[in-house]
């Protein structure tokens, strides 16, 4: 298991805005990780109040930045940068499609997962998944291209 040093040497996202605790699995073309939901985030405040929902939004942004940090292992394994730059990540350029399916609350974990479907020129596609108990919460399909930092 790869923790959050593993996770901010790869992808530039921090908190509050980092959307995965752990990294459960991680292959060339797949990555599963995980993200525990506190009750404290400041935004149950106002999405809703009396009834606090995570945003689908920030579901898929989960989805995203799974697939980041996989892109971003990939490349660095090879030696290779996004987009042939140095310092390079893959940043979100495109989504196809995002089906939500059931409701995530305070407390829950989100078990996420990302994979590379296709790679074009200097484009990946790819597609993933929440599950929370092992059920479906969303599906997004979204392309990622490289960006110099």
């Amino acid at each position: 298991m790869m923790e959050l040093a593993f996770i901010e040497a790869r992808i530039p996202h921090r908190p509050p805005f980092l959307w995965l605790d752990r990294v459960l699995e991680l292959s060339d073309t797949a990555i599963r990780a995980e993200k525990h939901v506190p009750g404290d985030l400041p935004l149950f405040q106002g999405h809703y109040p009396g009834y606090p929902l995570v945003p689908g939004v920030l579901l898929c942004e989960a989805v995203f930045q799974a697939g980041a940090l996989l892109l971003a292992e990939r490349l660095r394994q090879t030696g290779a940068a996004a987009g042939g730059h140095k310092g390079g990540v893959p940043v979100l350029t495109r989504i196809f499609g995002a089906k939500f399916k059931r409701e995530v609350h305070p407390g829950d974990t989100l078990a996420i997962g990302a994979e590379l479907t296709e790679r074009l020129a200097q484009a990946w596609l790819m597609k993933g998944t929440v599950r929370v108990d092992g059920k479906l919460a969303a599906q997004v399909e979204f392309a990622c291209a490289g960006k110099e930092m």
